[in-house]
C-alpha cells in the first residue's frame, strides 16, 4: 500500500458514549466501513473528529484503534490542533511512537498571527516532527490564513510534505497549486463542495468529512479522474452536493454534529457531540433521517 498522499482521506468522526468518552465500538464500525469501501487513508483527531476537543490520551487511544483496524490498508494522518507551537511539539512528541505517516498541524490560532510567526512555527515543527509534516489551513476555525507566498515557501523546507486547504478559496488553492513547488509537496482539497474541481485540475488528493456519512461516491469521484472521466466526476459532485443538504438541518456552528447524525443514521455512529451544546435537537436529526432516506431511494 502506498504511504504517499494520495486518494480519498476520510476525516474520520469520534463516535461517542453516553458518558461522553470516545465510543470504541462504534469508532471500530466507522473505521472498518471506510476501511472496506476503499479509502486510502485516514485523516485522525482534525476538526470533523472534534480533535481540538479531545485529550492528548483520547487521540492515542483512537488512532491506536483506527491503525488496528486498518492493519496497513490505508496510510494514517494524526492531526495536532493545539493553539502554540509549544504545544504541537509536546503532543507530536508525546504520541510520535504511535507511528502515524503524517503529522497535520494548523496554524497559530491564540497570539500573533501574522505571516512571519506562521512561517516560525510551521519551520519550528518540520524539525520537531518525527514524521513528515502537513501544513493545514482552515482559517474558518483559527482565524489565520495563510498567503499563497507562504505555502510555497514552506513547500521547500525539509519534512513538509503538503498543505490541507480546507479554506474554501478556490483562488487560493489554485494559485498554489500551479505555482512553483517540489514535486513532493501534495495540495490536498479539504472542502467537499470544491473536490471535482480540485481533482479536475490534476490534484491528487482529498480530505472529506462529509464520507463518514457515505464514503463510495468519493471514491468512485476519485477512480473516475484518475481514469480521466470528466463527466462522471462532475456527476459525483452533484451527488455529493446533495448530501450537503445535512448541512441545512441546523446552524453552521452544528455542521459537524450533522456528518455524526449521518453516521449514526447508518448505525455507525451515536448523535452525541463531545461538547452536548452542538447535538442536534430531535427535529434538526429527523431532517437528517428525512434526507438520507430520500437519498436511499
Amino acid at each position: 500500500m502506498s504511504r504517499n498522499l494520495q486518494g480519498v482521506i476520510p476525516a474520520i468522526i469520534t463516535p461517542v458514549a453516553e458518558d461522553g468518552e470516545p465510543d470504541l465500538d462504534l469508532l471500530r464500525k466507522q473505521t472498518e466501513y471506510l476501511s472496506s469501501s476503499g479509502a486510502h487513508g485516514f485523516f485522525v483527531g482534525g476538526t470533523t473528529a472534534e480533535g481540538a476537543f479531545l485529550s492528548t490520551e483520547q487521540k492515542r487511544e483512537i488512532f491506536k484503534l483506527v491503525k488496528d483496524v486498518s492493519n496497513g490498508r490505508q496510510f494514517l494522518c494524526l492531526a495536532a490542533l493545539q493553539p502554540s507551537t509549544a504545544q504541537v511539539v509536546k503532543e507530536m512528541h508525546t504520541l510520535g511512537d504511535l507511528e502515524p505517516d503524517y503529522f497535520v498541524a494548523v496554524t497559530p490560532y491564540y497570539g500573533e498571527k501574522d505571516q512571519p510567526t506562521i512561517l516560525e512555527h510551521y519551520k519550528t515543527l518540520a524539525v520537531e516532527s518525527p514524521v513528515p509534516l502537513i501544513l493545514y489551513n482552515i482559517p474558518g476555525r483559527t482565524q489565520s490564513p495563510m498567503t499563497v507566498e507562504t505555502v510555497l515557501e514552506l513547500s521547500r523546507v525539509n519534512n513538509i510534505a503538503g498543505i490541507k486547504d480546507s479554506s474554501g478559496d478556490f483562488v487560493f488553492f489554485t494559485r498554489g497549486f500551479l505555482g512553483d513547488y517540489p514535486e513532493s509537496f501534495k495540495w490536498i482539497m479539504g472542502e467537499d463542495m470544491l473536490d471535482a474541481p480540485a481533482l479536475l485540475l490534476g490534484g491528487e488528493c482529498i480530505v472529506t468529512g462529509l464520507s463518514n456519512v457515505r464514503v463510495e461516491h468519493y471514491i468512485n469521484m476519485y477512480k473516475a479522474a484518475q481514469e480521466g472521466d470528466a463527466e462522471k466526476v462532475k456527476d459525483c459532485q452533484r451527488l455529493i452536493n446533495r448530501y450537503r443538504e445535512l448541512f441545512t438541518v441546523c446552524p453552521p456552528v452544528k455542521l459537524n454534529a450533522a456528518v455524526k447524525a449521518g453516521a449514526a443514521y447508518y448505525g455507525r455512529a451515536t448523535r452525541k457531540m463531545i461538547m452536548p451544546v452542538m447535538n442536534l435537537n430531535d427535529e434538526e436529526y429527523a431532517e437528517v433521517e428525512r434526507i438520507l432516506a430520500a437519498l436511499d431511494k
